[in-house]
């Protein structure tokens, strides 16, 4: 008697067979297209903030006046005779200038807003960090004299370090952007350095961490250069 359950050879190969292709046909989609199979497991990737231009960042003062720093402010390269290395950042506080040293007795010379009268300060450091659009959190001192200040501020246009901020050693201090382009050529500054985002985004995009910054102080004028024809 024929074992109704047992399936002619023929028919058994052409089952098997179709089986098969149903595996590799699974298997290929699985390979293929694996996040349609357990869409339950994957999480969205999570979209970076984008960084706001700074072509887009108009040079105007806190009344929505444009600003135009003066000839002798503005990024210029300039004779400027030093024994310091290339890369050597030099605060020239009292005629507001930063040099960043060029080598062959030239510099690239920046306009710069220095410490107000009692801010000021001398002295040898190095960069020690840099940051794109740094978050700003006012140091203790700084809350103590201005206790309406935030005690956080999120990087951005409107943040006081405005584009780039490089800091200063160990110290509160910083060579850093600003949203005031007038305060540029003034003294008005706690004690860092600041210049346009423009300019700031410029000079760091020149130095590294670990470049050395010699600031010099009020009663010491360094040579004012004189611009490159």
């Amino acid at each position: 008697m024929l074992n109704p359950y047992r399936l002619n050879p023929s028919r058994a190969a052409v089952a098997l067979g179709a089986l098969a292709i149903g595996v590799l046909a699974f298997s290929g989609a699985a390979g293929a297209a694996p996040l349609q199979l357990f869409p339950f497991f994957m999480t969205p990737p999570v979209q970076a903030a984008p960084q706001p231009q700074l072509q887009a960042l108009p040079q105007v003062d806190e009344d929505g006046v444009a600003v135009e720093l003066p000839a002798r402010l503005k990024r210029q390269v300039v004779n400027y005779a030093t024994r310091e290395a290339p890369g050597t950042i030099i605060i020239d506080t009292p005629n507001t200038y930063l040099y960043l040293v060029m080598g062959h007795g030239q510099a690239m010379r920046y306009g710069i807003g220095v410490g107000r009268d009692g801010f000021t300060w001398s002295g040898v450091q190095s960069i020690t960090k840099k940051a794109e659009w740094p978050d700003w959190t006012p140091p203790p001192e700084m809350i103590a004299r201005q206790p309406y200040l935030p005690r956080q501020m999120a990087g951005g246009p409107g943040n006081p370090l405005g584009a780039r901020a490089m800091y200063l050693g160990g110290t509160i201090y910083r060579i850093h952007g600003t949203n005031a382009p007038g305060t540029i050529g003034t003294r008005v500054s706690s004690g860092c350095i600041r210049l346009t985002n423009e300019d700031v985004a410029d000079l760091y995009s020149r130095v590294n961490v670990g470049t050395k910054v010699m600031v010099l102080p009020m009663d010491r004028r360094a040579d004012l250069g004189s611009l490159v024809r």
